[in-house]
């Protein structure tokens, strides 16, 4: 060897040494940084396998199957369909942040924001002929509260088949459809029930019996099968009973359901059934609040008389305090923030989502227990103690006036002439009530205002929700603005008014009594023809019809109204 070859040898022996102990760091750091993973997060693997597969690279066994109905083909449109689909008709109040919830303005914003692209849903035929929306498409079925043992499970006939198709909105089932050909099940166990129900037009829900295993940080839930079970399911569900609402739900934290033999180990054991819901969606308006929350919510709930856990996803910590006397009535156990919890939770007994249907609706005959909007009005009253149960008859107090509740309103749909309508309402005898209600009311004053009274009357708004605190027999007077109104108007305050027990008048108004007659000429088309600006989609209908628009009643024409509203306190 040469003299200089052998300082070069070195040298190259030194720089693999180096090259190989660097590999070595490299690939040890990997192995290591694995093995944390595996096991800290397992479940974290398993779901990103499982739920989050893009529908193209599916493979052949799995189908995809888009749980929307699609409208029957005998269908129909009217001029009004524009209203009838859509959610936000009565979203008038501006919203209103309590204070200390600044982090959660901005969102917020965007929620309460009109959606122009909104879809506007088909008016379809029922079973009788009549017309509905998809709203009133119902999901049946709730447990019956008991935990003692697996309940017996009923058969389940699962050979409808489905078209594959794309999933256009965010609920959708994923299953293995392999044995499903052989036997035309879905591969569901013969006699086992289905994890999730997507049936109701309305509102996804998911309840199941057994060992149900909660996982805030995957946002999953779990269905732990036992040995020997073929059941493979996974669905994907947004708890907030706006279901095709892309706008509302686009806003919602998506969790997967799923059957499964391996889950991460329980950290908390709760011998209480649990209800896991979403608060984001469009509350904040006092209508939502209780069509898309509170009656839904006590539909679902109630049955257990306190002892459920509710799970909050999207949680706003302002709307729990200002309801907290409600879900302290349900729940006698502190809200979970499901977001920020990072507990495991074991339970017996979980739903997911909640059972809903029409517009501030219960409908009777497919809640659970048959529960009303007879039973949820009597819940709010014993919720705030409020004392009145049925309205007084006239003549039992002969010194005592009938009270008249005006909803008074400050920026659009405000009664022109009010001091007449007072002057028209005590002389034919009321006690003269006026109150504004709000987003920043204090509920149990304001329900007790209501409670004391034995008519309600208002504009078509928000405001009119608070009917649910009236007492039994009680009247409740909604003026319809002027524009082709009268459907949604009574959707949304008549028909629920009726099933609580009320005594319900609807009183629209004439293109007189309508302040547009300040804005257009007498034989402008919006007076000639107001349903055909219904095409035009919502946000022109709100602008025009709702935002724009004042009341002035003719005292001639209304007082017939009050009169009869009188005659139902006689005995």
């Amino acid at each position: 060897m040469k003299a200089g070859e052998r300082p070069k040898l070195v040298r190259g022996l030194r720089q693999e040494s180096r090259r190989f102990r660097l590999l070595v760091i490299v690939v040890g750091f990997f192995l290591v940084s694995l093995t944390f993973v595996v096991v800290s997060k397992p479940d974290a693997i398993l779901f990103s396998l499982n739920g989050k597969l893009p529908v193209d690279q599916a493979p052949t066994s799995i189908l995809i199957q888009q749980k929307v109905n699609s409208p029957p083909a005998t269908s129909w449109k009217t001029s009004t369909d524009a209203l009838r689909g859509d959610p936000r008709v009565v979203d008038d109040e501006a919203y209103v942040k309590p204070k200390g919830t600044k982090g959660e303005e901005e969102e917020s914003r965007v929620l309460n924001e009109l959606d122009p692209t909104s879809g506007m849903t088909e008016l379809t035929p029922d079973k009788d002929g009549s017309g509905h929306t998809s709203d009133e498409e119902t999901l049946g079925g709730g447990g019956d509260g008991e935990r003692k043992g697996k309940e017996k499970e009923r058969g389940h006939t699962a050979g409808e088949k489905h078209k594959v198709t794309l999933p256009t909105v965010s609920n959708y089932t994923i299953r293995d459809t392999e044995n499903a050909k052989q036997d035309g099940t879905s591969n569901v166990q013969q006699g086992s029930k289905p994890l999730c129900d997507f049936s109701n037009f309305r509102a996804n829900v998911c309840e199941m019996r057994g060992d149900v295993i909660v996982h805030p940080n995957a946002t999953s839930i779990l269905y732990m099968e036992p040995e020997g079970s073929q059941r493979d399911e996974l669905w994907k569900i947004k708890p907030y009973p706006r279901k095709g609402d892309e706008f509302c739900l686009s806003h919602i934290t998506e969790l997967t359901v799923k059957s499964s033999k391996v889950a991460p180990e329980c950290t908390k054991y709760h011998d209480v059934p649990a209800v896991i819901f979403s608060l984001t969606g469009y509350t904040g308006n006092l209508f939502h609040d209780f069509t898309d929350v509170m009656v839904p919510l006590f539909t679902t709930a109630s049955e257990f008389n306190g002892e459920v856990q509710f799970l909050i996803t999207d949680m706003a910590l302002w709307w729990t305090i200002k309801y907290q006397t409600v879900l302290q009535k349900l729940s006698k156990y502190p809200v979970i923030d499901f977001s920020k919890d990072d507990q495991v939770h074991c339970f017996k007994h979980v739903i997911v989502g909640l059972h809903a249907y029409m517009e501030f609706t219960i409908d009777s005959s497919k809640a659970p227990h048959n529960y009303s909007m007879v039973d949820f009005s009597r819940f709010m009253r014993g919720a705030y103690s409020l004392g009145r149960d049925t309205v007084t008859v006239l003549g039992e107090y002969p010194k005592v006036k009938p009270r008249l509740l005006i909803i008074k309103r400050h920026r659009t749909r405000m009664f022109l002439n009010l001091d007449e309508i007072i002057a028209m309402a005590e002389e034919l005898g009321f006690e003269v009530v006026i109150d504004e209600a709000n987003v920043s009311s204090d509920i149990s004053r304001f329900a007790r205002l209501v409670n004391s009274v034995d008519v309600m009357m208002g504009v078509h708004g928000a405001g009119l929700t608070n009917c649910v605190y009236l007492p039994q027999n009680a009247a409740l007077i909604q003026i319809v603005p002027w524009g082709g109104l009268e459907w949604v108007s009574r959707t949304d305050f008549g028909n629920p008014a009726e099933l609580m027990g009320l005594r319900y008048k609807q009183y629209s108004i004439s293109v007189d009594e309508s302040s547009l007659t300040d804005q257009y000429p007498s034989d402008h088309a919006i007076f000639k023809n107001p349903i055909s600006f219904h095409k035009r989609g919502f946000d022109f209908i709100r602008q025009t019809f709702m935002d724009k628009q004042n009341v002035k009643l003719d005292g001639k024409r209304f007082r017939h109204v009050l009169l009869e509203a009188l005659d139902n306190l006689n005995p």
